[in-house]
């Protein structure tokens, strides 16, 4: 009974973040109305959170390992247009496309992994770096190749049916994606080894290191991780909307991030947990797209949208000291 106690619910990193999560979608049920919660309102929120949660998750971990991946910001229209310009502009196979856009995502995420592990240089400064010069390649060899910055693509049956296509006229497919991709986080971070080291080097990772935990391979697997999912979510983006640009993807950058500390991860690491990014990453979702159901006046809308994602940190933030205090009453 001891371990169902209220307090060890709270201590949970994930108890507050689901906390947020009701209050936030009880407050837009109230002044969105029921049209918020009907398949196509659903819809909405769910679409935006599978595309921003897949890029989260990866991004929460290396957050509770210590470190951090801006670089996604340009990854997104990286893989959108390695998938557009190959399948789209020379006509390779959509197969050909699709490991060229993962490929590039191996391929950047292996550079952010190494450079943080081989210098000194704080993985913030590294990811900055790669974040322009990502920038610059595609858009250098997107006009190079293709003469534009906007290239079709028409994919294949099969592609459109993975990757691509809308459930009941509504739901992207990439949430199926997103959830199937959330199932392999959780058995990996809270029942493998690899959930230990990866606390382990958030809390100190010298300590870590000097303990066995093969810390640098661990930091290149979780860029490599976060570079290729940012990929898949730029290809996926392409293939449903049959095209891609190279703008675009930026904001994956903050929505992440806010998303991630939602969810109940530190900023200083060694906390957190993968249903917790999950319920944040809905949590920002709803904010982000419920304001649209309510009659607020939408030029406040960011206003509204920051001071309730501030008040979810903050309510979040409480409960975790209230859980790390809690004592239970002895019989």
């Amino acid at each position: 009974m001891n371990n169902l106690s209220f307090g060890n619910l709270l201590r949970r990193p994930e108890a507050g973040a689901l906390l947020g999560l009701l209050a936030v979608l009880v407050f837009f049920v109230i002044f969105g109305g029921i049209d918020f919660l009907k398949p196509a309102g659903t819809a909405s929120w769910l679409n935006v959170a599978a595309n921003l949660g897949i890029v989260a998750l990866p991004i929460g971990l290396l957050m509770i390992a210590g470190e951090l991946d801006i670089s996604i910001g340009a990854m997104i229209p990286a893989g959108s247009m390695t998938v557009a310009i190959l399948s789209g502009h020379y006509d390779l196979p959509l197969w050909v496309g699709v490991l060229g856009s993962l490929a590039v995502g191996v391929v950047v995420g292996l550079v952010n992994g190494i450079l943080v592990v081989r210098t000194a240089v704080p993985s913030l400064i590294v990811t900055l770096g790669m974040l322009f010069a990502v920038q610059g390649l595609t858009l250098g060899f997107s006009v190079l190749m293709t003469g534009t910055t906007s290239v079709a693509l028409n994919a294949a049956p099969w592609g459109k049916f993975l990757f691509g296509h809308f459930i009941a006229n509504s739901f992207q497919v990439i949430i199926l994606w997103w959830l199937a991709i959330t199932a392999i986080y959780i058995f990996f971070v809270h029942y493998s080894p690899f959930g230990n080291w990866l606390f382990a080097m958030g809390g100190d990772k010298v300590s870590a290191r000097n303990a066995g935990i093969p810390t640098d391979r661990l930091t290149i697997i979780l860029f490599v991780l976060s570079a290729t999912s940012a990929s898949f979510v730029g290809m996926c983006q392409a293939i449903l909307f049959n095209s891609a640009q190279v703008s675009g993807g930026m904001i994956f950058i903050f929505n992440c991030i806010i998303s991630v500390v939602v969810g109940g991860v530190l900023l200083t690491g060694g906390f957190g947990s993968v249903i917790g990014i999950f319920f944040g990453t809905i949590t920002f979702a709803i904010v982000n797209q419920g304001i649209y159901f309510t009659d607020f006046d939408r030029n406040w809308s960011s206003l509204i949208i920051g001071i309730m994602l501030l008040l979810a940190v903050l309510m979040n933030n409480t409960f975790r000291q209230m859980a790390l205090s809690y004592t239970p009453k002895k019989k």
